[in-house]
């Protein structure tokens, strides 16, 4: 199978390294392209046998399964460009939220799923979001499983749940990163930690946690149970999260929820029948 990647932007570039790391695809076997193409050829140069395609629709005419990753508002004129040469017998795949399988079958005749990766998966770890189109066929969607189970654990979800399973999966690393760096600079401020140390003491718990949590030992509640030994210290410091945390989680899904339905309305504007 020749495997394409349309856009080598942030998410691009994880899966392409993703990919060739966890050996779900050899990199002979990929064709990569970018509008700047620079970020392109890093990638190429950093692993050897990939190929850079002029333009997507060299990539589409070459490849057998495409990944679209650029910006939403972009992926119209891509489609626009490339769904003649993604014939019956080929699979395409959006990894942008606020574009439905079904507005992409639209446009073209193959297969069409749409993943939602996460920065975790350049771990080889983590959970990929898959949405498959109505007209997906049984050996791509077995082929997509199988190529996702490489580097993540693919997870297929309802149209309905697309945006707070992106908040959660996609954009969820990027919440907590910027609360543990919070918890972070709340160490350094208050004692006398110095930050290289509280990072490192930080990032250590962070992934023991994770362990955890993956191999069984306790659920979230069962944790807190554990470490939380009435009127300890950790006690102490739960009551402050939950004086002082309030309703913010709440008002995270309230803004990403609305910006989502923004953008579904700009999508659907270019999707909608001339």
């Amino acid at each position: 199978m020749n495997l394409g990647i349309i856009g080598t932007g942030n998410m691009g570039r994880i899966l392409v390294e993703a990919l060739i790391e966890g050996k779900a695809i050899s990199p002979s076997s990929m064709m990569i392209t970018n509008r700047t193409k620079s970020k392109a050829m890093v990638l190429k140069n950093k692993n050897r046998g990939i190929k850079v395609g002029a333009n997507a629709r060299e990539v589409a005419a070459a490849c057998d399964l495409v990944f679209i990753c650029v910006k939403p508002l972009d992926v119209y004129k891509i489609l626009d460009e490339i769904h003649p040469y993604m014939t019956r017998e080929k699979c395409l795949i959006s990894i942008t939220s606020p574009i439905s399988t079904s507005q992409i079958e639209r446009k073209v005749s193959c297969s069409v799923a749409r993943i939602i990766p996460s920065i975790t998966n350049r771990a080889l770890a983590g959970v990929s979001l898959i949405t498959y189109g109505e007209h997906c066929s049984i050996k791509w969607r077995s082929e997509i499983e199988q190529l996702m189970e490489k580097i993540s654990k693919p997870v297929d979800i309802d149209e309905k749940i697309t945006r707070v399973a992106s908040d959660i999966v996609s954009c969820g690393p990027a919440f907590f990163s910027y609360l543990l760096q919070a918890f972070i600079n709340g160490a350094v401020k208050e004692t006398g930690i110095d930050e290289k140390t509280a990072v490192t003491l930080a990032s250590e718990m962070i992934v023991g946690l994770g362990e955890l949590l993956k191999q069984g030992h306790y659920t979230l509640a069962t944790l807190q149970e554990k470490v939380c030994v009435k009127g300890g210290i950790t006690g102490e410091g739960i009551k402050i999260m939950e004086n002082e945390l309030g309703n913010l989680f709440e008002h995270l899904f309230q803004a990403t929820h609305m910006k989502f339905n923004e953008d579904l309305e700009k999508v659907e504007l270019q999707f909608s029948p001339q």
